[in-house]
C-alpha cells in the first residue's frame, strides 16, 4: 500500500535531539534557532531528509514551526493540528503556540530579550516572512543571524540521504505543449517585464516548464531542482545529475543546459548588472541575498510559470477528464461497498476503509501515487478538517454516524481530489439538514456563471449562503487549484473569503468543497473538482460568461439529502449530475455495482 498509517514522530524525538541541537547552538554562540516546516523549495510535502521540524520535535504535520532557545522551546501549529501536535510533541520540552494568531514573529517579540542571538537558515524563509521576524526581533532587542549551514543538519547524525528519484518525460500526449515553446513563452514574459532573467525555485513550475516529472516527494511527482531562464530563451537546470536519465537528456536537448546543484551559486554570480525577476512567495531569502551580493537588481514578480501552469491547455483538460472517469469508477465501487452489509456493519475502521478505497484505485492499473494522505474520519474525527488517521488514533465506523473520506490519486494524465460523506446506519435529522445545506452551497458554486475578471473571493459566499441562513459556517477555504499530474494544492487561484487577486480563467481546475463540522460529533464535506470553461451566451445577455464543468464523477449519498430543502433547480442539477455519473460508469462496473449505482442515481 502507498499510504503509511504509522506516525514516525513522537515525544522521544525532542528528548533525544534537543540536547544535541543546543550543544551546537552553544558552539556557534547562538541563544536560539528558528526551525520552519518549509524546505529549500517551499514544498507542502517534504522528503525525509528535509523534514527538520519532525526530527527536532516529533511533529509530522504539513505546517508548523519551532523555536528552540537554550532555556525553552516552542512549537507553533495552526488549528488543523491542535490535537496531533499534543499527541506527538513532549509538553515538558515544548510550549504550544498558534502559528496563525501568534506566529514566529509574535513569539519572538514576546519571549526573547535584548541581546539574544537567534540563528536561522535563509534557504528556509521567504524574504517577506523573514522581514516580519526581523522587525519582531528588533522590537525585542534580539539579533537575527543568518547561518551558512543549518545548525540542525550539523547534529542530525542519521539524516536520510536526499532523494535521487529518476526523472521521467511528461510527453506531449499529456502536456500538450513542447517545452521549447514554454521556455520561449517564459523568456518573452521575462523580457516584457523589463527583466533579463528569472530564477525559478518552485519544483512544480520546473516540472511544468521542462515537461518532466520526478519522484523526490511523496504524493506529488516533483523534481527537487532550480532553474535559471534568460530573456534570450536559454535555460539552465540545476539538479542532481543522478536523476537525469538518457531519455530526459535527449528530451531536453540543446535548449536546456543541465548543471549540478553545486553550480547554482556560481551561476548567480553571472547575474551582475542584470535585472532578475524573483517571486517572493517561492524564492527564499537566500536567493534574494545572493542576487544582491552578485550585483544584480531584483524585480519582484510572480513566477512566470505559475499562471500558464494553472491555465491548463485542452490536452491537459482532456487528460483530467480521463483521470476523473477512471478515479470516479474506483470511488463508485468503494461507495457501493460501503453501502453494503460489510460497510454498514460498524466493523470497518478508518484505516481499513481508506485501504479499501486505495485498493480500488490500484486496480485501475494506472495509479502512480495518492495525491495526498487520505483524510479518513469517522464520527468525531470527521470534524477535524485535516485529520490524519494513524494506528494510534484508528477509530471504528460506528453505526448511526457519518464517515468522511477525502482522498485522491495521481495519474499520468491528471490529479484527482474528492470528498464524500457517507451515512453509516441511520443519519439523524440534524445530519440530513446540515448535509443538505452543504449540498446547496456545492450546487450553487457548480452552477454559477460569472464574467471575466471574477476571482474566487467573489464566489465564495455562494457556497456558504445556505449555511449562513441557519447560523452555520465552516472555517476553511471553499476551493483550491489543482495541478496536471502535479500538486493537489496549486495556486495562484483560490476560492475563499480571504482576498485573492487572480481572476478565474479558462483551464483552471479548482475544488468545490463546502463543509460543516460539529466538534466532537461529525463532519460533512462534499468535494468535486471543476474546470473553468467558456459558456454559451445567455439569452438576452450582453456580457460573455464563464462557468464550471464538473470533472469528478461519483454519486452523492441520497440518504443524507433532505429533499424538501432543495429547490427545483437544485434537484435538476443533482439529477442531471447523477444521470451523467451512471451513464459514464455503468459499463465499468460489475452487475451488482451497476444495479446499486442505478438505484442511487435515480431522480430525487
Amino acid at each position: 500500500m502507498i499510504q503509511d498509517f504509522n506516525v514516525k514522530g513522537g515525544p522521544q524525538a525532542g528528548r533525544t535531539h534537543l540536547p544535541l541541537l543546543r550543544r551546537e547552538l552553544s558552539q556557534r554562540q547562538l541563544d536560539g534557532v528558528i526551525i520552519p516546516h518549509e524546505d529549500e523549495y517551499q514544498n507542502e510535502y517534504l522528503p525525509a531528509a528535509t523534514d527538520r521540524l519532525a526530527w527536532v520535535s516529533g511533529f509530522t504535520g504539513s505546517a508548523g514551526a519551532a523555536i528552540v532557545m537554550q532555556g525553552c522551546a516552542a512549537i507553533l501549529t495552526d488549528g488543523r493540528y491542535t490535537l496531533q501536535v499534543r499527541d506527538q510533541v513532549d509538553s515538558d520540552l515544548f510550549d504550544f503556540a498558534d502559528l496563525v494568531a501568534t506566529g514566529i514573529a509574535g513569539w519572538i517579540k514576546a519571549n526573547t530579550k535584548s541581546g539574544d542571538k537567534i540563528g536561522y537558515d535563509p534557504r528556509l524563509h521567504s524574504p517577506d516572512a523573514l522581514a516580519g521576524i526581523e522587525q519582531a526581533a528588533k522590537a525585542a532587542g534580539a539579533i537575527l543571524m543568518a547561518q551558512e549551514s543549518n545548525p540542525l543538519d550539523a547534529v542530525w547524525a542519521d539524516r536520510p540521504a536526499m532523494p535521487e528519484a529518476p526523472l521521467r518525460v511528461q510527453g506531449l500526449e499529456y502536456s500538450g505543449q513542447p517545452h521549447g515553446e514554454k521556455i520561449a513563452q517564459t523568456a518573452k514574459a521575462i523580457k516584457d517585464s523589463g527583466a533579463n532573467a528569472t530564477i525559478i525555485t518552485s519544483p512544480a513550475s520546473i516540472a511544468w516548464l521542462f515537461n518532466i516529472r520526478g519522484g523526490d516527494v511523496a504524493c506529488s511527482p516533483l523534481p527537487l531542482s532550480t532553474a535559471l531562464v534568460h530573456e534570450n530563451g536559454t535555460a539552465e537546470l540545476f539538479i542532481n545529475p543522478k536523476k537525469v536519465t538518457d531519455d530526459v537528456r535527449a528530451h531536453l536537448g540543446n535548449s536546456v543546459a543541465i548543471k549540478t546543484e553545486e553550480e547554482f551559486p556560481q551561476a548567480i554570480k553571472t547575474l551582475n548588472n542584470k535585472d532578475v525577476s524573483l517571486d517572493p512567495a517561492t524564492a527564499s531569502a537566500w536567493v534574494f541575498d545572493r542576487v544582491r551580493q552578485a550585483g544584480g537588481s531584483i524585480t519582484r514578480a510572480q513566477d512566470p510559470c505559475a499562471l500558464p501552469r494553472a491555465c491548463k491547455n485542452e490536452v491537459e483538460v482532456e487528460g483530467a477528464r480521463r483521470a476523473h472517469i477512471r478515479d470516479g469508477a474506483a470511488l463508485t465501487r468503494f461507495l457501493c461497498f460501503m453501502a453494503g452489509e460489510e460497510g454498514q456493519s460498524g466493523e470497518m475502521n478508518e484505516i481499513s476503509a481508506a485501504q479499501k478505497l486505495e485498493s480500488y484505485r490500484q486496480e485501475t492499473g494506472c495509479l502512480e501515487d495518492l495525491s495526498f494522505e487520505s483524510i479518513s474520519g469517522a464520527g468525531a474525527d470527521g470534524a477535524i478538517v485535516h485529520y490524519r488517521v494513524t494506528t494510534a488514533t484508528n477509530a471504528p465506523l460506528h453505526r448511526n454516524t457519518l464517515y468522511l473520506i477525502d482522498s485522491g490519486g495521481q495519474y499520468r494524465d491528471g490529479t484527482t481530489d474528492v470528498t464524500r460523506t457517507i451515512a453509516i446506519g441511520e443519519p439523524s435529522e440534524e445530519m440530513r439538514d446540515r448535509f443538505t445545506r452543504v449540498l446547496k452551497g456545492h450546487i450553487a458554486l457548480a452552477c454559477v456563471r460569472f464574467p471575466q475578471g471574477t476571482t474566487g473571493t467573489h464566489l465564495d459566499i455562494l457556497a456558504r449562503a445556505a449555511l449562513w441562513e441557519a447560523g452555520l459556517d465552516y472555517a476553511h477555504g471553499t476551493g483550491h487549484g489543482v495541478g496536471a499530474y502535479l500538486g493537489v494544492h496549486e495556486g495562484p487561484q483560490r476560492i475563499a473569503r480571504a482576498w485573492n487577486e487572480t481572476p478565474l480563467m479558462p483551464g483552471m481546475i479548482v475544488s468545490n468543497e463546502p463543509g460543516y463540522y460539529k466538534t466532537g460529533a461529525y463532519g460533512i464535506r462534499i468535494e468535486n473538482l471543476q474546470v473553468v470553461s467558456t459558456c454559451e451566451a445567455i439569452e438576452g445577455g450582453e456580457t460573455p460568461m464563464l462557468g464550471f464543468e464538473t470533472l469528478t464523477l461519483a454519486p452523492i449519498d441520497h440518504r443524507l439529502i433532505q429533499a424538501s430543502l432543495l429547490s427545483e433547480k437544485e434537484k435538476g442539477w443533482l439529477n442531471t449530475y447523477h444521470e451523467r455519473v451512471f451513464a459514464i460508469h455503468e459499463m465499468a462496473l460489475n452487475e451488482e455495482e451497476s444495479d446499486w449505482l442505478r438505484r442511487v442515481c435515480a431522480p430525487i
